[in-house]
């Protein structure tokens, strides 16, 4: 699927469905380092099962129990955070040379689009200074993490749409004691990924154009 831009410069879009946390992470990776400065930039929409994850900053002590859940080392920005099933993933994989974009920049602009993917359904949803994503009511809905290089970004954003919250027990999410999170669903009936994912994504085309 190609989804254009107001400045006509086309996304790919890829639906992925299902896939497992490593095997994405290697292929956004491949993307990267093999991509040109024709290569067209790509916006991949998927979930994973169940799987903590651990930035570059990430520290061990705040893993608190896994269980049967694997924890994955990578290497996006931030601390630990989980995916599972009924989360939106959004992986975004761009040329911010290209698109005269900086990190803060594209930081501000995945919030901002989120901000107002929740404002279309009634929800407020807040910035928190010195935490990347977005929250509602004190509770995070949505991380964000990214890896640039090369000039280039990959990783992305996860939004907690329908989702199993239990597991966000077994760690401090982000690095944060006690943090609590909450999903669209509590917030939102008769919600589910696949509508998000498109709502989202227009909400994220809009801001990459926007100066």
């Amino acid at each position: 699927m190609n989804l254009s831009d107001a400045s006509g410069k086309d996304f790919i879009v890829r639906h992925l469905g299902l896939r497992d946390y490593p095997e994405v992470w290697h292929d956004m990776q491949r993307f990267t380092d093999t991509r040109t400065s024709d290569t067209r930039d790509e916006i991949w929409l998927l979930e994973h099962p169940p799987v903590f994850t651990l930035g570059l900053n990430g520290k061990l002590e705040h893993i608190l129990a896994t269980g049967d859940i694997p924890v994955v080392k990578c290497d996006r920005g931030g601390q630990v955070t989980y995916h599972g099933p009924g989360q939106l993933i959004i992986y975004l994989l761009l040329d911010l040379h290209r698109r005269e974009i900086g990190v803060k920049t594209l930081v501000y602009k995945m919030e901002q689009a989120i901000i107002d993917l929740l404002r279309n359904n009634d929800i407020h949803g807040q910035r928190r200074e010195g935490a990347p994503g977005i929250y509602v009511d004190d509770a995070k809905i949505a991380a964000l993490g990214l890896r640039i290089r090369r000039g280039c970004c990959y990783h992305g954003l996860s939004l907690n749409v329908n989702m199993d919250l239990e597991p966000f027990s077994r760690i401090n999410p982000c690095g944060y004691t006690g943090l609590k999170t909450t999903r669209l669903l509590d917030l939102q009936p008769d919600i589910d990924v696949e509508h998000t994912g498109d709502a989202l994504l227009q909400q994220l085309a809009r801001q990459l154009v926007a100066k």
